[in-house]
Order: structure tokens, then C-alpha cells, then sequence
């Protein structure tokens, strides 16, 4: 596992628009994040912090769990989930790409399955509100509708009722 440091840094990229990650000699992960979707957070205090650091280390356990992504991939998912819950303006949610949960199950991950009109995808939970979620795509690409595409990691909010378990037996047998 990569380890947070002391050393970590965001940094704000004109040259590429996005926020970067610094980790130190010859290491930097460019997030899908937007300058202008950043809190000014970034800015002031540029230094990843100990809540950065804590969330960090909870993301990338909570992946390892799972045995289906490299540490590498979990790193950089715990990386950009991180960037996205700390560090990304509020937004609206945009449920109308998504099919409603009629399930009865109850959500208990944070590894989820959302379903638009052209695929169903796993998603993080990045933050969980009382009636909508900030997820991002853990897909190579998701297809909201037949003209827009949510590349990997990028964040979308949903209503909670948008949100599908994600079955664990599917999951095991994917890596089978």
C-alpha cells in the first residue's frame, strides 16, 4: 500500500485544468476534477491533510476487501475519492440518468451498481447524505444517455433511491 505522507500535495494545474496529487519524486496522479468544480481549499492549504490521510487509508482498506483491483487501482481510487469528498464544490443531484432502485435490500456498501438507460456500472459512495449520495464511476467509462460519457473516477450525485446493491456473489465470481 502507498502510504499517505506528510510530503503529499494537491495542486492546482492551469496547464491541465485538473487537480493533481503530488506524492512526491517522479509520482503525481492527475484527478478528472475541474479548477473551476474546486473549493478554494485547495489553494489556501494545499498540504494533504490528516483527514485527507485518514479518508485515504479508509477507502483504500475498505477496496482491498474486495480482492478484485490491484493496489495500485485501489490507490488511485482512494486518491480520487478523496479529492472529490474533500475537495469538490456541492452539487446538484442528476438522477434523471438513473433507473430507481425497486428492491428491498438494503444498501450496506459503499461500492454500489448504478443503472442508466444504456448500462449498469459500480460506483463509490464517496459521501452519503440522508437523501442523495456523491458517487464516482469506477468504470473505464460510463454511458449516462447516448451523448454523454462519466469517465473513470469522475463524481455525480444521485437521490439515494437511484442506488442499487451491489450483489457480492456477483462480484466473487467476477474475479473467479
Amino acid at each position: 500500500m502507498l502510504q499517505a505522507s506528510k510530503d503529499w500535495r494537491w495542486k492546482r494545474s492551469e496547464e491541465s485544468n485538473r487537480l493533481h496529487v503530488d506524492l512526491g519524486p517522479d509520482m503525481e496522479l492527475i484527478t478528472p476534477y475541474k479548477l473551476r468544480l474546486l473549493t478554494e481549499d485547495t489553494r489556501v492549504n494545499p498540504n494533504f491533510s490528516l483527514q485527507d490521510a485518514e479518508f485515504y487509508n479508509q477507502v483504500f482498506c475498505y477496496l482491498q476487501q474486495f480482492a478484485v483491483w490491484s493496489e495500485a487501482v485501489c490507490c488511485q481510487i482512494a486518491l480520487n475519492a478523496t479529492a472529490a469528498k474533500h475537495y469538490l464544490l456541492p452539487m446538484q443531484p442528476k438522477s434523471w440518468f438513473f433507473k430507481p432502485y425497486l428492491g428491498a435490500s438494503a444498501i450496506n456498501d459503499a461500492v454500489v451498481v448504478l443503472e442508466s438507460d444504456c448500462q449498469q456500472g459500480e460506483f463509490l459512495i464517496v459521501e452519503c447524505g440522508s437523501e442523495a449520495s456523491l458517487c464516482i464511476n469506477l468504470q473505464a467509462e460510463f454511458r449516462l444517455d447516448e451523448h454523454l460519457i462519466l469517465e473513470p473516477f469522475q463524481a455525480i450525485r444521485v437521490l439515494n433511491n437511484r442506488i442499487h446493491p451491489l450483489m457480492a456473489m456477483q462480484k466473487s465470481a467476477q474475479t473467479a
